[in-house]
């Protein structure tokens, strides 16, 4: 399947846990689909699924599924919505939605398909959304899928490395770590790297630019220490809007236990506009130690910023 495709069927109800009935054509506005019982001001306004996930989920039951059943919104074919990733957008001719969630829990008594069969595909494969554009949606119209990157800039603080005396080794390792964390995922990762001397202005234009240009996580490392020359902590606070003090605090803890120089860093996690800074040490052990503990959260704090109340 590619990233076009087109709308089978809509559907709406009057209430939220039922099979959702066929219409011709749909108003979706800022809350989602006019006089669906899904729409409002919250994250998960139009769901959609795929009829290929309908038909595979039929022939495992050995019975017939129809458009709406699932209760989504939108019945789509010929779109591979298994590619899709949170943030991503999806376009009709008229509307625009951002994807917000990947499938969700049935409601606590179970949806109609649920209590009938004992399982249902909305939780595994169902995608939802929030209108960042409306107007009519119509049976039959285009969708198409436009995938949005996760932007992320990997920043290596070093005067030697920049004069080409040192070869950088904690910059390529957290790059290693990125890939093995994207591996299997459906975001659509986009890793930039630098490497710059201990310079605060050099430090501060780059961050901006993050800012500035939409980049969703940057990662530093070196600089964080109490030399002279380390200025990466004092240089990020000061770009960043607010500071998220106990990603950092427990690491020092965690590691400083078994080694107090690891007390040391000074290090800083904040967030600039939508834009997540983490600045770490600059050997390979401690990058590892601190990627490990941040990758844990990395996509939770995403989706917070955001605005995704995805708990």
């Amino acid at each position: 399947m590619s990233k076009k495709g087109e709308i089978l069927s809509i559907n709406i109800s009057d209430e939220k846990g039922t099979a959702k009935r066929p219409v011709a054509e749909a108003l979706v506005n800022e809350h989602g689909i006019v006089g669906d019982a899904h729409a409002g001001a919250w994250h998960r306004q139009v769901s959609l699924l795929g009829r290929e996930s309908i038909d595979r989920f039929s022939a495992q039951e050995g019975r017939a599924f129809s458009p709406g059943d699932f209760a989504e919104n939108l019945t789509t074919r010929g779109i591979d919505l298994g590619r899709v990733a949170v943030l991503d957008r999806l376009r009709t001719d008229e509307v625009l939605l951002e994807v917000t969630q990947i499938g969700k829990a049935c409601h606590a008594d179970g949806c109609t398909v649920f209590r009938q069969v004992g399982r249902c595909v909305m939780p595994r494969e169902g995608i939802f959304c929030r209108v960042i554009e409306g107007g009519t949606v119509r049976t039959g119209d285009a969708i198409e899928h436009l995938p949005v990157p996760f932007k992320v800039r990997v920043v290596t603080l070093s005067d030697r490395a920049f004069r080409g005396e040192y070869e950088d080794r904690s910059g390529p390792r957290v790059r290693e770590l990125l890939d093995a964390f994207f591996a299997g995922k459906r975001w659509h990762p986009e890793i930039k790297t630098a490497v710059l001397p201990d310079d605060a202005d050099q430090l501060t234009l780059e961050l901006t630019a993050c800012r500035e240009d939409g980049v969703d996580v940057v990662f530093t490392t070196g600089g964080t220490g109490v030399g002279p020359r380390d200025v990466t902590p004092e240089t990020a606070t000061r770009v960043c809007d607010r500071l998220i003090p106990g990603i950092m605090e427990h690491i020092r803890v965690k590691f400083g236990s078994e080694k107090p120089n690891a007390l040391l860093s000074r290090g800083i996690a904040g967030i600039a506009g939508q834009t997540q800074i983490y600045t770490l040490p600059g050997s390979v052990r401690a990058v590892e130690e601190y990627m490990g503990e941040i990758l844990k959260t990395m996509e939770h704090v995403l989706f917070m910023v955001h605005g995704l109340d995805v708990h």
